[in-house]
């Protein structure tokens, strides 16, 4: 019986990663001390799994910024305008990489990045391939073979990591007409085939194959993909050992596909769904193994070692303990490094730390399975086990969990509480003429950049070298400094900044009872972009105002519009470490009446548009259709929840960004939003064709300009954006806005580009002035 796990989390114990990405992309480092950084980090990841009893270490888990980006250098699907860079031979790889991932604007090239999108349903974004129908892949995999020798000079058991080219092919986006993605799949596979026999030459023994779309609704041609791709590996390299890893998900009725395709073992993901085991066991070939995701690689909780072991004596029974293999259900790559590294009592209690387990602790439960499963035990083992067992019975029955005030709440929800007093149609009446805003109505979506100034405020006063009233005092002169420079640009609806806000989910759950923090806590979500989500362990309630003060504030500068800037209850929920022993519907609508009550707080302070984001509703959606009904129906009440109590002349704003909304316009509707911002810019207002054959009824901000991005766009360049946005969407109906928050920014950026965006605006209202004037 064999333990492994499928990938560890990259950014370094304290986002070391992060920071050597940043100081290089400002010039600070060399491309050698990036690289000799990252290399440092694989060796402590590589040591640490060895350390801890991993009989097989992932390698090419490791990224500068995405695997899914990697993949696409790896076979060399580089998109045709980064091909002025690809000639350049001044431009280092590393540079091409991040051009493709990030923009490139000097030496007179102007690249837009790679869009964007969510890694199923998690916060992961990875970068989308591009294909075209004349797509040709040829081999550069020198990541993954240096890093499997990197491994082997160490005296590590190493698997390298593909992602699967079926599941490559799936996360793309075709470019041009005429052709489907998979299609393609006849010139992938021989490209990775040579990925292969390089790594076969290099004396690798298994490899892993993440085809995680098997755990979705697939079409016949993608069925038939699966057998021939693995058919071909096989028959190529008939003594590889090949590890075909699924998660996410369960097989359900793609069993018999998986069970026929000749891999030697199979991973399943039994946190998400544990009932596949039993109908895999019952097909199961004789030649295939099958690795147990029993820990949970997506959230911090400790793993119950009596359910787990149940799970492993019933595989043992019918395969035997030699065809069994333990595992983290999924990659570790969306848990935090090292709860040892948590020190601070104040922010997690000790009786809640108790209760959980970071990527390294997973590595110890994974090692502790397989040995307590063996049929004698050592002493120290059962004492851990044992250890566990008070663990989960201590959680399960702590005072600290739960709440019946809160349960009472929930139970006496109202049919009336979730909808606005009047329909969209007649609400937008009473707005436009409160309100008074211009065409075109210009704005932001929230946070303004935090400078290195703001930062380390609050570092200074998390330290104590600055007390309360003096780090409130230099906030408030930041917002004030905020709400003039909005001014000056033009801004027609301002914001306040967040600049007393760490994280749009941390800090709303620093806020609200049932929440507790960690000091390191910190996953990627996308580049050097890392969160620190929130844990929920208990039920939820707000004692007391949590952004009211910040948006009177700044409302009382200006006779312009603020903005008040909320978390809406979906994103709070899908970005925060959830309890797992309470259904997340539920859970879903405590936070949704604690916002409840901060939107009327807000509306009775004068603040009269207020913007709820949730730009995780897309991410929470099952990979399954036959679950979304379910999950769309609790998760547009919950948004509805906190909405609904406001007046009709109160404007509510949601925000989602980097999201496929194509199949659920009828749920974004039904959110019933006065007006919704989303990420277009990347896809070139893309995003808004779903928005128009849909005859969306209420308002529309496509964002005009990608802020994941330090690239400038031109005034021009937004003008043609918006006049995208005017062929679908009426221009009555349409805000000018970025794509998203501008917190990970720089100023100077920023303004230039909200002034351009501003001036875009300017100018489409002229001609819509004179055309109006002509008619």
């Amino acid at each position: 019986m064999q333990t492994h796990i499928l990938g560890y989390p990259r950014i370094g114990s304290k986002r070391e990663l992060k920071k050597a990405c940043e100081q290089y992309w400002s010039g600070k480092i060399s491309g050698t001390a990036l690289e000799e950084a990252g290399k440092q980090i694989r060796f402590q990841n590589w040591k640490t799994q060895q350390e801890q009893g991993i009989d097989l270490i992932p390698v090419n888990d490791f990224s500068f910024y995405d695997q899914v980006l990697d993949m696409s250098l790896t076979v060399g699907a580089i998109p045709e305008r980064y091909a002025a860079l690809v000639k350049n031979k001044e431009i280092s790889p590393l540079d091409l990489y991040f051009a493709m991932a990030r923009g490139y604007q000097k030496e007179g090239l102007d690249i837009t990045a790679m869009e964007m999108t969510k890694w199923f349903d998690t916060n992961y974004h990875y970068l989308v391939p591009e294909f075209t129908v004349d797509q040709s892949f040829s081999n550069h995999s020198s990541k993954v073979v240096e890093e499997f020798k990197e491994a082997k000079e160490l005296g590590i058991k190493a698997k390298p990591v593909l992602i699967g080219p079926v599941t490559y092919l799936w996360l793309g986006k075709e470019k041009t007409n005429g052709f489907e993605k998979i299609d393609l799949i006849h010139k992938l596979l021989p490209v990775y085939l040579e990925i292969l026999k390089e790594l076969v030459e290099n004396g690798v023994d298994w490899v892993q194959f993440d085809e995680p779309i098997l755990g979705l609704d697939l079409n016949s041609k993608e069925k038939e993909a699966f057998l021939m791709v693995y058919k071909t590996i096989r028959e190529t390299f008939p003594k590889l050992k090949t590890l075909l890893a699924t998660y996410f998900e369960g097989l359900n009725d793609n069993t018999a596909l998986a069970l026929s395709l000749p891999v030697c073992a199979l991973h399943l993901d039994l946190v998400r769904n544990s009932e596949q085991l039993d109908e895999v066991l019952g097909q199961i070939p004789d030649n295939l193994s099958i690795s147990l995701g029993l820990v949970d690689g997506r959230n911090i909780w400790k793993n119950d070692f009596e359910k787990s072991l149940k799970i492993i004596k019933k595989a043992s029974h019918t395969l035997g303990r030699e065809k069994i293999m333990i595992a983290p259900s999924c990659s570790l790559l969306h848990v935090p490094y090292d709860l040892e590294l948590e020190s601070q009592e104040d922010t997690l209690l000790p009786e809640i730390k108790r209760w959980m387990a970071f990527a390294k602790q997973k590595l110890k439960e994974v090692t502790l399975l397989q040995k307590l499963s063996l049929p004698n035990p050592e002493k120290n083992q059962l004492l851990e086990y044992e250890a566990n067992k008070a663990a989960i019975a201590d959680r399960k029955n702590s005072g600290l969990i739960h709440n019946k005030a809160v349960k009472q709440r929930v139970e006496a929800i109202a049919p009336s509480d979730d909808k606005r007093k009047s329909e969209y149609a007649s609400r937008s009446i009473l707005q436009k003429n409160f309100l008074q805003l211009p065409l075109l109505p210009t704005t932001t979506i929230g946070s303004f950049p935090q400078t290195g100034e703001v930062r380390k405020w609050r570092s200074q006063y998390k330290k104590g070298v600055i007390d309360k009233h003096t780090y409130q005092n230099l906030l408030i002169e930041a917002t004030e400094s905020l709400i003039r420079k909005q001014e000056k640009i033009g801004l027609d609806v301002l914001v306040h900044g967040e600049y007393e806000r760490n994280d749009m989910v941390e800090y709303f759950g620093e806020q609200l009872a049932g929440f507790t923090f960690s000091q390191y806590g910190w996953v990627q979500s996308y580049g050097s972009r890392c969160v620190k989500p929130p844990i929920i362990f208990g039920d939820i309630s707000r004692p007391e105002p949590i952004t009211v003060s910040w948006s009177t504030y700044a409302q009382s500068l200006t006779k312009r519009r603020v903005k008040g800037m909320l978390t809406g209850p979906v994103t709070i929920l899908q970005w925060s470490f959830v309890r797992n022993d309470q259904d997340r519907a539920t859970t879903c609508k405590q936070i949704a009446l604690a916002i409840r009550e901060e939107v009327k707080d807000l509306e009775n302070a004068g603040i009269n548009i207020i913007q709820i984001d949730e730009p995780a509703i897309r991410e929470g959606l099952p990979l399954r259709k036959s679950a979304w009904e379910n999950y769309l129906n609790w998760a547009t009440q919950a948004f509805r929840l906190s909405s609904s109590g406001v007046s009709d002349a109160t404007q509510i704003h949601t925000h989602m960004c980097y999201s496929e909304f194509n199949d659920i316009m009828p749920s974004i509707a039904a959110m019933d939003a006065d007006v919704i911002t989303i990420e277009c810019s990347r896809s070139q207002m893309e995003l808004l064709d779903v928005f128009a054959d849909f005859k969306y009824p209420n308002e529309i901000g496509p964002g005009v300009y990608d802020i994941h991005s330090p690239r400038v766009p031109s005034q021009k360049e937004m003008v043609q954006l918006i006049k995208k946005a005017q062929d679908v969407i009426p221009t009555a109906k349409l805000w000018v806005n970025p794509d998203c928050g501008l917190k990970t920014r720089k100023w100077e950026e920023t303004e230039k580009a909200l002034i351009l965006m501003v001036e875009a605006a300017r100018e489409l209202r002229e001609i819509a002035r004179v055309s109006s004037d002509l008619t």
